[in-house]
């Protein structure tokens, strides 16, 4: 429990990694709209994770940085590849071919809720909590409300938010198994992610050969949007991410979520003229709220505050 705190000194060696990791992701989802006009879900998932392979090599090279030539090691990266890259890689893409970038962005923030969730699993026995169990009715209340199911789905497919939710639950198991599996070996953050994205390229390869392009039509804008998702989204991004999660812990990585929602609404509304419903921010709000909650950001009593 004692991983959720971080002394003032070392606080300041995350916070920018934590700001600039918000803000890529946030991105991101208007890259991967952008990639998906020339590439496949299969191509835009595999690109991102090639670009940020060799962005990560080369760092680890720069670095004089070893690659884990360890099986052991190998096989539990190639398990985060999986709940980081390669599922949600595609299935985000996949979800985005029919819903907008924004809404997206907004269901990524429900990574806080499946990480509790999966940390819970993990831990049989421990009973969850009162307020944990209060933050995740409120938190999943959110969610409904950011679909506007009192009107139906819209123009959503079931589908696609099932594949959305599908793939944040990937994101929410690999912060506790990336935290009990990986770090324990004492990794520098370049050498696992450059392994970790390696695996998760040559994962995806055979099935961008297969079907990874849409059409052979090349626009700058599309093509910068692919190299920014991929050198930064999907290179620099990650090491940020190990960086916080060494300092700081999972359960505070994970709530860069808090960030991506509102940078992903900002920049679909300007870049792509996206349309924002009144219910999308509020059920947004509401499942950052029950995060909160869930993870005792907000407490109930005084009591508990000053124990």
């Amino acid at each position: 429990m004692h991983s959720r705190l971080a002394s003032p000194n070392k606080s300041s060696h995350w916070a920018a990694s934590y700001l600039a990791l918000g803000a890529v992701w946030g991105c991101s989802f208007i890259f991967i709209k952008l990639g998906l006009e020339f590439l496949t879900p299969f191509g835009v998932a595999f690109g991102r994770c090639a670009l940020g392979a060799m962005t990560l090599l080369l760092v680890a090279r720069l670095r004089g940085t070893s690659l884990p030539r360890d099986r052991k090691i190998q096989m539990h990266l190639w398990v985060v590849a999986m709940l980081l890259n390669v599922i949600p890689g595609v299935l985000f893409a996949l979800a985005e071919t029919k819903v907008t970038s924004i809404l997206a962005g907004i269901l990524n923030a429900v990574t806080p809720l499946m990480t509790l969730i999966a940390i819970l699993v993990v831990n049989r026995d421990e009973k969850p909590k009162v307020f944990q169990v209060v933050g995740l009715v409120i938190g999943f209340s959110g969610v409904l409300t950011v679909l506007g199911v009192w009107q139906g789905l819209g123009e959503n497919p079931l589908w696609a938010i099932l594949v959305l939710l599908a793939a944040v639950s990937c994101y929410g198991v690999s912060f506790p198994y990336t935290r009990r599996y990986v770090l324990p070996y004492k990794l520098k953050s370049e050498a696992a992610v450059a392994t970790q994205l390696t695996l998760a390229a040559i994962t995806l390869l055979p099935f961008y050969l297969f079907d990874g392009v849409a059409k052979d039509q090349y626009r700058i804008g599309p093509v910068l949007g692919m190299l920014a998702l991929g050198i930064f989204g999907s290179g620099f991004a990650y090491i940020w991410n190990f960086k916080v999660m060494e300092l700081a812990g999972s359960a505070i990585a994970s709530t860069v979520t808090y960030i991506t929602p509102v940078v992903a609404v900002i920049v679909g509304v300007i870049f792509l003229n996206e349309k924002v419903t009144w219910y999308e921010p509020v059920g947004a709000l509401i499942v950052l709220c029950g995060a909160a909650i869930a993870q005792e950001r907000i407490k109930f009593s005084r009591s508990s505050s000053h124990q």
